[in-house]
């Protein structure tokens, strides 16, 4: 049988998995003989068992009846012992911290009886009386289910009829008459009466916290912060000590460093005559916890020296949690503190500074997404300020513009020096035109990884969607929200990406100074720099240095390309071409597709070649020295035609009026060809590239002319080919044929030598599947996680999220949205085989990722576990990939030593 129940002595911090990371703190601490009341604790296993067979595991109550004769016998008290009974505490403590988010009862053990003895040894019988309402009032809500409100509204029916504000100011005979209504609000509540037995009280507590970690919050909590279903919570039973005993006593929570800012100095809150719950609670206003000084010089020094003997220990931050009773300092639980991002970079580097830790370990104190955080720019708080509706947050940031309905405008006004803000009921490829020019995006519709939002997050625009209480009328430009609130286009309003809100008008922007040293604005040695800055530099640059991933960045774009190397980005790995065809572009596809003839087809590749090739020479200019992967047209082809229906229309109301369409029922017959019911699955990819001729070989002119031209220039053209959604290496052979022998011509015509590598995209489960036979033809691979994703799942992105994705988040059948974090079971599975396979067959083959999950924390630490060479992600997210890479290569050290702590 496993062990159920360990004593405080027993375990230390390493245990957190069994012991939970409060019970495993308070056994580190017993061990460094701090003042800890003594205690045990009821292990997360046997909450796991509780929760799956719905009982008490065999064993646990003898298993908690040996260890409650051990506790009572260090106080020297039994629980509820009439003449002088033991009180306890029974608090949960998962393995993660869950702050408020599971169930605490304390003064377990008081009853009717015990009550008297508890008054006599304290000499307080207000005390006692208190601390009896305390427990019914907790034990109800907590245990039994009773509306908190009902015991609230006694409470404070009983300060109104005495005239006091505070709880404290109730005396014994109000307390008395306030503990039997509680009793009573129990019994009609819960339909039995508030248990005398003090060990009854204590299994129903047990009980109550083990159920507490499904609780709606607790699951909520969880699946926000990612943490598993699966671990429960362990429970501690502890002696209570009292800080309401009078002004001698108190309680409080003391950090060692600053939590919101990272400055070394003492901070927290303290509270005399005040058990914990009042503090967490906020009926009462507590002092600064420098106040103790004063109050009680000895406790206060004692507890410094506490926080710093944690400290050192913990090598960080730490939280704890004290109460004094009548002048004694103990010391009730301290974890790693949480912190702000600012802090958490400030720390790291400071406790590196001090010696504490080494810049490794510092690497892995901080994450991708505080760093992400940090970059945000962001509104000044303004109290006064109330949203006209809130959406889903879909890319963090602060904007202010006008509003504008159709791309078109957007384009129009930002060319005019306009800040403008594109609100549509959802967004398309066609808007991306609008989507660039827009500084923020605001949609009726969607979700976090709708169209809007990944394109917003790729550029790094701040976006709100599914704003549903917005009413958009794109026709009529302008939309309606709650209230009856219309905002008509020019109309300047704000875009809160960080908490999803809309504000009518304009909110003053602060921009962030660690953005700034991103884009070379800022030195981060300058005074002007600051701590913060000075410290995302030196862990940046220790992560650069220890990191085995490279980091490449997605970029269709010179300025996207300028803006990538600024931020760190060691080439592209994905340009995509398709963007480039847009806009003014898109009559020269339509012609294209429209060609009859030979000669028509080569008339429009020639009118994009030289558009192509500008295009190409100007990125690799800007990444000169480094490698450049293009990858040839890979859209549904009904993106670049026009929509179906508007064109049907027009062509009939044409007819109609008796007007000449030669042009446009040619291209209405060639939209009806080529439209798909399923654009994701159709012609798209080297399909298009084998089906319209010359598509493929034109843009391989163009990039090897582009680089021709470059290397004439004393360049260093570092190009790569990319073919898209490739499901048979026969699909890679016709084309790489193809693309040689364009290579081939233009280095004869210019007499430059070209190595450009020739890969493939692996984006479908069977070219996964395949990869081995794809290798023989490709010198790269690159996985498109996201088209392997939804190949994978059987889902559209755009379609799914809306539809059920909250379903399966709250069921529990997606930790995470599999577009956001890796599906490491499934997709992670086909990029593990075709890894594997792929080098078996050519050893020397690349391998890399573009797409959402290259800047995701999680996922850029699963492609460095799983032996690829580069992840590419937007510029934006650039400094967090740089930054997870480095943890990466950190744990693996930290691994090979066992025994590193790293976080």
């Amino acid at each position: 049988m496993p062990k159920l129940v360990y004593d405080f002595a027993e375990g230390g911090k390493d245990l957190n998995d069994l012991l939970g990371g409060k019970g495993a703190n308070l056994a580190e601490m017993t061990g460094l003989g701090l003042p800890v009341p003594p205690g045990f604790t009821i292990t997360t296993e046997a909450c796991r068992a509780y929760l799956a067979a719905r009982r008490e595991p065999a064993g646990l109550q003898e298993a908690v009846s040996t260890r409650l004769a051990v506790l009572e016998g260090k106080a020297g008290r039994a629980l509820g012992e009439p003449a002088d009974p033991l009180l306890v505490s029974v608090r949960s403590g998962a393995k993660f911290s869950m702050p408020g988010m599971m169930d605490t009862v304390l003064n377990i053990g008081l009853n009717d009886v015990s009550l008297a003895g508890l008054a006599a040894r304290t000499g307080e019988a207000r005390f006692a009386w208190d601390s009896y309402r305390r427990l019914i009032q907790m034990f109800g809500k907590t245990v039994l289910g009773v509306a908190g409100e009902r015991f609230e509204g006694a409470l404070d029916k009983a300060k109104r009829h005495r005239g006091v504000a505070a709880d404290t100011d109730l005396g014994v005979e109000e307390l008395k008459v306030l503990v039997e209504e509680f009793k009573g609000i129990v019994l009609a509540q819960a339909g039995q009466p508030f248990p005398q037995d003090p060990r009854t009280q204590l299994d129903m507590a047990i009980r109550a916290v083990f159920d507490s970690w499904n609780g709606e919050r607790a699951r909520l909590y969880r699946r926000r912060e990612q943490i598993p279903d699966g671990l429960g919570t362990a429970v501690n039973v502890m002696a209570m000590v009292f800080g309401n005993l009078g002004m001698d006593s108190g309680t409080g929570v003391a950090f060692t460093r600053d939590p919101g800012t990272g400055r070394a100095g003492v901070y927290g809150d303290y509270l005399r005559d005040a058990q914990g719950e009042d503090v967490v609670a906020g009926t009462r206003n507590t002092v600064p916890l420098q106040e103790l000084e004063r109050i009680d010089q000895r406790s206060y020094d004692h507890l410094l020296q506490i926080m710093r003997t944690l400290e050192n220990h913990y090598r960080d931050l730490c939280d704890i949690e004290f109460t004094i009773e009548r002048g004694k300092l103990w010391i009730l639980q301290t974890r790693v503190g949480k912190r702000t991002a600012e802090a958490a970079f400030r720390i790291a580097v400071q406790l590196a500074d001090e010696g504490l830790i080494g810049m490794a370990e510092a690497v892995g104190r901080v994450g991708g997404d505080q760093l992400g955080r940090l970059a945000f720019p962001r509104f000044e708080a303004d109290p006064a300020a109330r949203p006209i509706t809130t959406g889903i947050a879909a890319s963090p940031g602060a904007a202010v513009g006008r509003a504008v309905f159709d791309p078109r405008t957007a384009v129009e006004r930002a060319r005019g020096g306009e800040r403008v803000v594109l609100v549509r009921r959802e967004t398309n490829p066609d808007d991306l035109g609008g989507m660039i020019a827009a500084v923020g995006i605001v949609t009726s519709r969607g979700g976090k990884t709708s169209h809007a939002a990944v394109v917003a997050r790729g550029m790094g625009t701040t976006c709100v969607c599914g704003a549903e209480e917005l009413d958009v009328d794109t026709a009529g430009r302008r939309f309606t929200g709650p209230g009856g609130v219309v905002v008509a286009e020019g109309d300047v309003i704000s875009v809160d990406g960080s908490s999803g809100a809309v504000y009518l008008g304009g909110l003053p922007v602060v921009p962030s100074p660690v953005a700034r040293y991103f884009e070379g604005e800022l030195d981060p040695r300058s005074p002007e720099a600051g701590e913060l800055v000075a410290a995302v530099h030196r862990i940046l640059s220790h992560a650069d240095a220890v990191r085995r991933l490279e980091v490449r960045a997605n970029a269709d774009t010179p300025q996207d390309a300028a803006r990538a190397r600024r931020f760190g980005a060691r080439g592209i790995g994905l340009c995509r071409t398709e963007h480039m065809f847009l806009g003014e572009r898109r009559p020269h596809v339509e012609r294209l597709v429209l060609a009859d003839t030979d000669a028509e087809r080569e008339a429009a590749l020639e009118a994009l070649l030289p558009l192509q090739r500008a295009d190409f020479t100007a990125i690799l200019a800007e990444m000169d020295g480094l490698p450049v992967t293009v990858r040839l047209l890979d859209p549904p082809l009904h993106e670049f035609l026009p929509d179906l229906t508007e064109l049907s229309v027009r062509v009939a109301l044409a007819d109609a009026r008796g007007e000449p369409v030669e042009r446009d029922r040619r291209l209405l017959a060639a939209v009806r060809r080529l439209h798909e019911h399923n654009p994701m699955l159709g012609l798209r990819g080297v399909r298009l590239g084998l089906v319209i001729p010359g598509l493929f070989t034109m843009q391989v002119r163009a990039l090897a002319e582009a680089a021709a031209q470059r290397a004439r220039a004393g360049g260093d053209p570092r190009g790569q080919i990319m073919i898209p959604l490739v499901g048979a290496v026969r699909e890679l052979e016709i084309v790489r044929a193809d693309a040689e022998r364009m290579l081939a011509e233009v280095a004869a015509e210019t007499g430059v030598a070209l190595d450009m590598p020739i890969g493939t995209m692996i984006e479908l489960p069977r070219a996964a599947l395949t990869a081995g036979r794809i290798a023989r033809a490709a010198q790269f691979f690159s996985f498109g996680t996201n088209d392997l994703t939804q190949t994978t799942w059987g889902f559209s992105r755009d379609d799914v999220e809306s539809a059920f994705f909250n379903v399966y988040l709250d069921k529990g059948v997606f930790g995470a949205s599999p577009f956001e974090t890796l599906d490491r079971d499934g997709v992670g599975r086909l990029i593990e085989m075709a890894a594997a396979e792929g080098r078996a067959r050519r050893p020397d083959l690349e391998l890399g990722v573009c797409g959402e999950h290259a800047g995701d924390p999680a996922s850029v630490r699963y492609f460095h576990r799983v032996g690829l060479d580069y992840v590419s992600c937007s510029p934006f997210r650039v400094p967090i990939a740089r930054l997870e890479a480095g943890r990466a290569a950190v744990q693996d050290t930290a691994t090979l030593r066992m025994g590193d702590d790293t976080r």
